[in-house]
């Protein structure tokens, strides 16, 4: 009588093709720089028209999307406007996410 014990090496079967070590993170980081685009220049009109928009955001306390850019890649996100520092020209979100006035592509109220 043979003893037959099959052991399910799960996982680690397929270890073979992950065989370069780092490979996968190699990908990862070489897609993400060939996504990323140059910043987008914008009119003093779109400029005037985000500004109307944010004052107009911050008086009513509207919930607003900003578009903005961010190392090579267009983000957005929502909230309501918590604060500007015009010092620093940040918008800082009731999310708490702070927003570099000089990244902003877009508001839409």
């Amino acid at each position: 009588m043979h003893n037959n014990h099959y052991v399910d090496r799960g996982i680690i079967k397929w270890a073979p093709f992950d065989a370069l070590v780092g490979y996968h993170s190699m990908i990862k980081e070489l897609k993400y720089r060939l996504g990323k685009k140059e910043k987008p220049i914008l009119s003093d009109d779109q400029y005037e028209e985000m500004n109307r928009k944010l004052q107009l955001a911050l008086n009513q306390s509207l919930e607003i999307e900003i578009e903005y850019y961010i190392d090579g890649y267009m983000r957005s996100t929502f909230g309501r406007i918590k604060k500007i520092d015009w010092i620093y020209q940040i918008i800082i979100l009731s999310t708490f996410e702070k927003i570099d006035a000089k990244n902003i592509l877009e508001i839409y109220l």
